[in-house]
């Protein structure tokens, strides 16, 4: 019996000791393959984190090329938009200029003998326009031949003096002093043939000195009431740069389209083709 269970402790001792050896042989080799393993996996992890990193490091590259020409592209709007402004400064000095010599040769023929056709006044008139302003305030104008109809009445020698005392306030500078003479005029001469450009004047006036609203009603009174004038184009023209200089875009536009659409070969149509052109221009780089 004892022998027996001896033989059979034997063996299960000796089963166990196969398995301790079978364990010492098999666990090195697995604690190996699971540091193989770890390893693998490291590796992976690092190689996964480098090309993330690359990705980053070129997306950040392109935002910033973006970012530059995004500022390039600033500057050259800036620099177009100076341009721009500096051109529409130049011109709008250039056409002040231009009125003035256009209204310094009125003014001059005004100054002289030079009355409009068919309105030239008679012997009496003429010696009136050569005394002295006292003298001429005694002598009434010559009296129209019975049955005529004149649109304006001829300018006396008084209504010559106040315009020209008004347009060589304009002239120097003096636009306070002119928009009074001009008004001061056309309110004691509302049908005299110089009453056109002195409301034309007055428009200048206030234009010049950027009250455009009244500029505006200026200009819009001659149209009005004056539709034939000589100075109805530039009128215009000036009532689209009014309404261009108050943020009044659409109508601005549609004006100046009708300077060149209703007097085609006028200097004012000109003006207004090259305004519309820098307008398009202006919208098409914003």
């Amino acid at each position: 019996m004892k022998s027996a269970l001896a033989k059979r402790f034997s063996a299960r001792l000796g089963m166990a000791g196969a398995f301790a050896s079978a364990m010492l042989v098999v666990a090195p080799a697995f604690a190996q393959n699971s540091r193989l393993s770890l390893a693998d996996r490291v590796s992976r992890l690092e190689q996964q984190a480098q090309a993330q990193n690359q990705g980053g490091t070129s997306l950040v590259n392109q935002v910033q090329q973006l970012q530059s020409q995004v500022q390039q592209l600033q500057g050259q709007v800036e620099e177009l938009q100076h341009t721009i402004g500096q051109l529409e400064e130049k011109n709008k000095a250039q056409y002040i200029d231009l009125d003035s010599r256009l209204g310094r040769l009125e003014g001059n023929g005004a100054g002289t003998n030079s009355t409009p056709a068919g309105n030239a006044p008679a012997s009496a008139g003429s010696a009136a326009a050569t005394a002295t302003p006292g003298t001429a305030a005694q002598t009434p104008p010559a009296a129209p031949a019975s049955g005529s109809s004149a649109p304006a009445a001829a300018p006396d020698a008084n209504a010559q003096a106040a315009y020209d005392t008004a347009f060589q306030a304009l002239r120097g500078g003096d636009y306070a002093q002119a928009s009074r003479g001009f008004r001061s005029f056309i309110q004691k001469y509302p049908d005299n043939t110089l009453t056109p450009n002195a409301w034309y004047w007055l428009g200048e006036s206030y234009y010049v000195t950027m009250n455009y609203p009244v500029a505006l009603e200026a200009f819009q009174r001659l149209l009005s009431q004056f539709p034939q004038s000589e100075k109805a184009s530039d009128a215009l023209l000036k009532v689209g740069y009014s309404q261009l200089e108050l943020k009044q875009t659409d109508a601005g536009k549609a004006t100046l389209q009708q300077v060149t659409s209703k007097y085609p070969n006028s200097r004012a149509a000109s003006l207004a083709q090259e305004r519309l052109r820098r307008l398009q221009l202006q919208s098409a780089i914003r």
